[in-house]
């Protein structure tokens, strides 16, 4: 065994921190991970989202995990905001980037839960998250963040229709607690009935000519 005195200065200062080799990396990418994680929590909850049960689905080693991520709870921050950005911030980015109308906007998030198999996936993952958020205080302030955006945003979409700050501020809070209960309760009518309930809703938020 050499000591530290027996290294040549050059060696000394070249000895470098293992990590596995270059030809060794994963080809996963951290969107493979999240993916899966994102399966895991939706199936197990949030207990069963391990770097093992992960490595053993994505067929790789526990090693390529940590190309990527720093150990388990990096991985369920960034699953957090990825759920975040992918739930919230990209649908007002793309409303914004579209330059739809405020009543193209309220259409649109009234049909945010009929949108077929991405709805469902997306509607199985928040119902997963919020689950979480009860047992975990770093998933509650995300969901709270997100809430609070999301209100923000509608609140704002009927302010631009021309409603006074506080009718703007309940018709948000109605908007946004139908969008929850037809992703919860989505077995409940028929598609007839679904598109009668959204359209009803759109109506009662949007007409001017009503009393309140």
């Amino acid at each position: 065994m050499q000591t530290p005195e027996s290294l040549s200065p050059s060696t000394a200062r070249t000895a470098p921190v293992r990590r596995p080799r270059a030809s060794a990396r994963s080809p996963l990418s951290p969107q493979d991970w999240l993916r899966t994680a994102a399966d895991v929590l939706v199936d197990k909850s949030v207990e069963g989202v391990r770097v093992d049960v992960l490595a053993k689905m994505l067929n790789v080693t526990r090693g390529s995990f940590y190309w990527h991520f720093v150990d388990r709870d990096d991985l369920l921050q960034r699953l957090l905001q990825s759920w975040k950005a992918a739930q919230t911030e990209r649908v007002i980015a793309a409303h914004n980037r579209q330059g739809v109308t405020p009543q193209e906007v309220v259409h649109d998030l009234a049909g945010l839960s009929f949108r077929g198999e991405s709805a469902q996936r997306g509607g199985a993952i928040e119902l997963a998250v919020r689950a979480w958020a009860r047992r975990d205080e770093a998933a509650r302030k995300v969901v709270d963040e997100v809430d609070a955006m999301r209100l923000r945003y509608i609140e704002q979409t009927f302010q631009r229709m021309g409603f006074e700050p506080e009718p703007a501020q309940q018709r948000a809070f109605v908007l946004y607690s139908y969008i929850q209960a037809e992703s919860i309760f989505r077995a409940q009518g028929s598609e007839d009935d679904k598109a009668a309930r959204r359209a009803f809703v759109e109506r009662l938020l949007t007409d001017r000519t009503l009393p309140y």
